[in-house]
């Protein structure tokens, strides 16, 4: 069985031999470190590299430039694809590459999808896991991918913020709150277009991973808050009728997750991690006087930006970083450095010109992730923004697979478990029941009338990227993403 890419986007003078790169940047050895150093750098530009595409490579605020139906990866007959840029302003440009339904795209619901980091790039989510095509072992070819997500939806992948994958500008952003409101303002640019005026009131999703259990909470939140605002009068804008959010080995409440590193090092359904000196060295830094989760408490008591990136440095190296030994974080039957999903850099690298890409492309952008290590983002916690999300009647998905370390479902569950919304009670006196896709079990989960919970196993960090028996690639994720998105909870097939 194959298994997850290892982590290698680095800062500074940082590097990791041999190590491949994912979605959570390695500092000094360190999954989620801080360079001591990091500061908010707003003054950072990421430049375009002019490269000969089938767009302007001038950006002119509030538009959009696109490459339409350039033949790459989707080559379904008669299935639309657009490639380009939504800019911001004249200085920020984010990256978009959308699909639109191979099946009944004139009704099919609106997906957005993003990556984590925070900084790096929702190609990652395209090419390795469940876009219209799949890239190869030999990390420059593709093949169609039967079980994409774009089967019954119409889906967008977006670089964000700015200055990640082939996004570029100004590096202005340094929290999840502050990506939202780029977000919003790259839809309402995107939804106003002539082209794509009729995604205006179709229902939305937003899928995530990783980071993603900041940045999926925190989106939905906002758009629902600008919703409101929109409809009493105050914010002028395109409302987005936000129907699903789906996060999938999320960080959302370090509070509840952070112990849950010790638990799956110690106790994970394959073998230790680590010795159990390291263990308790690590439960040590986790619970004493001062140590990791007092530290947690303390940023989220209105705690600054330094006290919260302190927190993010210290449980990190003692706590996080420690307890994965020498096993793939987001793979643990895999030994360090782990190829598997196979590397994009060079393939995106070839088709740069071709889909007017106007930005060399990047797994992971660390002045971005430098950005967000300065204000303490990690560590704060997004699991009042879920409620919220849950509360409101946006139907919420939180997956998870078993085979992840660095958000592993020890730790989501108990973030799960701890939440105090209207589905909580009964998801309490719900028992897990074995999720099967055509009668092979895969997972095991439960549903609470609009919130659901599905662990899948075999899958690493990134669910969709992996097979389990005898499933294909995606095909799990595939079932567990058309249930959801169809408008009821899952069930076993």
């Amino acid at each position: 069985m194959y298994s997850a890419v290892f982590a290698t986007a680095l800062l500074g003078a940082v590097h990791l031999s041999g190590a491949f790169a994912s979605q959570i940047p390695v500092v000094n050895g360190v999954p989620g470190g801080v360079n001591s150093a990091a500061t908010m750098a707003s003054s950072l530009y990421r430049e375009a590299t002019g490269t000969t595409g089938a767009i302007s490579s001038t950006p002119t605020a509030g538009t959009l430039r696109v490459t339409e139906n350039s033949g790459i990866c989707e080559t379904t007959p008669n299935v639309y694809q657009a490639a380009g840029y939504g800019d911001l302003t004249s200085d920020k440009s984010l990256w978009f590459w959308f699909f639109e339904a191979r099946n009944n795209s004139d009704t099919a619901p609106l997906v957005l999808w993003f990556n984590g980091g925070p900084g790096s790039s929702s190609m990652i989510g395209l090419f390795q896991e469940h876009g219209p095509c799949r890239i190869n072992n030999d990390t420059t070819t593709v093949d169609l991918n039967p079980y994409s997500w774009n089967n019954n939806a119409n889906v967008m992948y977006i670089d964000q913020p700015v200055g990640v994958g082939f996004s570029y500008g100004t590096l202005d952003v340094g929290t999840s709150e502050e990506a939202a409101q780029d977000v919003w303002s790259f839809l309402q640019i995107w939804l106003a277009d002539s082209r794509y005026k009729k995604y205006q009131g179709r229902d939305l999703a937003i899928w995530t991973e990783s980071y993603g259990g900041h940045y999926g909470p925190t989106f939905a939140a906002y758009f629902l808050s600008q919703n409101q605002a929109i409809a009493k009068g105050s914010v002028s804008g395109i409302t987005l009728p936000l129907k699903v959010l789906a996060v999938g080995d999320g960080l959302t409440d370090p509070i509840t997750q952070y112990p849950g590193y010790v638990e799956y090092a110690a106790n994970n359904p394959f073998y230790p991690l680590v010795d159990s000196s390291t263990l308790d060295s690590a439960n040590q830094s986790l619970t004493q006087s001062g140590g990791c989760l007092d530290q947690i408490t303390a940023c989220n008591n209105a705690g600054s930006n330094s006290v919260c990136s302190s927190t993010q440095d210290y449980c990190n190296n003692y706590v996080l970083g420690p307890l994965s030994g020498n096993y793939d974080v987001y793979y643990v039957l895999a030994q360090n450095p782990d190829p598997y999903p196979p590397d994009i850099t060079n393939y995106l690298g070839g088709i740069q010109s071709t889909i007017g890409a106007q930005a060399t492309w990047q797994m992971t952008n660390d002045d971005v992730y430098s950005n967000f290590a300065a204000t303490g983002d990690w560590m704060r916690t997004s699991k009042p923004d879920l409620e919220t999300v849950i509360n409101s009647g946006v139907r919420v998905l939180v997956f998870d697979g078993e085979v992840d370390y660095i958000l592993n479902h020890y730790g989501v569950e108990a973030m799960v478990n701890s939440l105090n919304t209207t589905q909580s009670g009964l998801f309490s006196q719900q028992s897990f029941t074995p999720y099967t896709v055509q009668g092979q079990t895969t997972g095991q989960y439960k549903n609470a009338d609009t919130f659901s919970y599905v662990r899948i196993y075999g899958a690493g960090h990134e669910v969709a990227a992996y097979n389990y028996g005898s499933l294909a690639y995606g095909q799990a994720a595939s079932q567990m993403f058309e249930q959801f998105m169809a408008g009821g909870g899952l069930k076993s097939t």
